[in-house]
C-alpha cells in the first residue's frame, strides 16, 4: 500500500536518460541513479565535464490481492509483468488511517507479506504442473517467481518515522532472509520535490541522514547482486555496473561491448587511494596503480584504465 506514492516520488529523481544510449523506457518504468559519493569527488579531482551515476531501472506493476493466481484483482497481469523483473520490492503498508482503505480492509503487515508469498507459490505450482504436462519436458530451467529476490519496503507514517519504527518479530520471522527498508511515502514525495535546503532541514526533523528513497535505490543495487567500478578523466567521471565475481574483461563490456573480446590489461587503483593521491600521476609515481591481466576480478570501487 503506498507504491504509486512511491513510483512518483521515484520517478522525479528520474535521470536524463540521454546519457544512455539505447535505452527504451515505457511510461510505467522510472530510470534512478544510484547516488554515489564517489562520482562526485572523482569529477572534482579531475575536472570532469560530465558526471554519470550508475542506475536501478523501477517498474510499477499492478498491485496484487488474495486469489491472484487464480485471476483475481489484475492478478494475470501482475503475474505476468512480475516475470520480468530481477528483483521485487514489496510495499507493505504498517500505518492506520481511517481515510485510507486497505485491499483486505485491515493493517496487518503479517499477513500480507503472507498473502504475496502463497500467491506467488501457488502461481509457481501452476507452472510447474504445466511443464508437468508436456510431452517434450527437455526445456529450460524454470523461473520461479518464489525464487526472486525481494525487498520489504515498509510504509509507515510520519509519525511513526520519528518515532523509529523497525518491525517486530512477526514481520522479521515472516520475510525472512530478505532486505528491508523503512521509510514513509508522503515524505519521500515531499523530499523529491523540495530544495535542497528544504530537504536539509526536513531530514533535521527526522533525524536521518538519508532519505528512504536512497536507502531503496542503494539497497536493491546491493540485493542484485552488482557492485560499481568507476572510470574518471576530464570529459567525464562516470560509474559502471557488474555483477560481483565478475572479471575484469567481463565487467568492461559495461563501457563497451566489444572490450571483453579486445581487451589486453588494465590499470586498476581503489578510488579512495587515489583520491589520497590527488591525481592520476602521483598514484602512478607513487606505485599505487596496479596493472591485471584478464584473471582479475573486479572490485567494488576499483578505478579502471582499461586497455584494448
Amino acid at each position: 500500500m503506498g507504491k504509486s506514492t512511491l513510483f512518483k516520488a521515484l520517478t522525479n529523481k528520474q535521470v536524463d536518460i540521454q546519457n544512455y544510449p539505447f535505452t527504451t523506457i515505457d511510461p510505467n518504468v522510472g530510470v534512478v541513479a544510484v547516488p554515489d559519493e564517489r562520482v562526485d569527488a572523482l569529477a572534482l579531482m579531475s575536472g570532469s565535464k560530465k558526471k554519470i551515476y550508475a542506475t536501478v531501472d523501477f517498474t510499477d506493476i499492478a498491485g496484487l490481492v488474495k486469489g491472484a493466481s487464480k485471476g483475481e484483482g489484475l492478478g494475470n497481469k501482475f503475474l505476468a509483468n512480475i516475470r520480468e523483473v530481477d528483483a521485487i520490492a514489496h510495499v507493505v503498508r504498517v500505518f492506520d488511517d481511517k481515510g485510507i482503505t486497505h485491499v483486505h480492509n485491515k493493517i496487518d503487515p503479517t499477513n500480507d507479506i503472507e498473502v504475496i508469498k502463497t500467491e506467488l507459490e501457488l502461481a509457481d505450482l501452476e507452472t510447474q504442473e504445466k511443464r508437468n504436462d508436456k510431452k517434450n519436458k527437455d526445456l529450460p530451467p524454470l523461473e520461479l517467481l518464489a525464487d526472486k529476490k525481494v525487498i520489504y519496503v515498509f510504509n509507515c507514517s510520519e509519525a511513526q518515522l520519528a518515532a523509529g519504527w523497525q518491525p517486530d518479530e512477526s514481520i522479521l520471522k515472516a520475510i525472512g532472509n530478505s532486505d528491508y527498508v523503512v521509510l514513509s511515502t508522503p515524505l519521500e514525495l515531499i523530499l523529491s520535490e523540495a530544495t535542497p535546503d528544504e530537504r536539509k532541514e526536513y531530514l533535521n526533523t527526522f533525524n536521518i541522514k538519508e532519505s528512504g528513497l536512497e536507502k531503496l535505490i542503494k539497497q536493491s543495487y546491493k540485493t542484485l547482486g552488482l557492485l560499481t567500478f568507476l572510470t574518471t578523466g576530464e570529459d567525464e567521471s562516470r560509474a559502471w555496473t557488474a555483477h560481483i565475481g565478475d572479471l575484469i574483461p567481463k565487467a568492461s563490456r559495461a563501457i563497451h561491448t566489444d572490450f571483453e573480446k579486445l581487451f589486453i590489461r588494465a590499470e586498476v587503483i581503489n578510488w579512495k587511494t587515489l583520491l589520497e593521491a590527488g591525481t592520476h600521476s602521483n598514484a602512478r609515481a607513487k606505485g599505487l596503480i596496479r596493472t591485471v591481466g584478464r584473471d582479475y576480478i573486479i572490485q567494488e570501487g576499483d578505478v579502471v584504465e582499461i586497455k584494448i
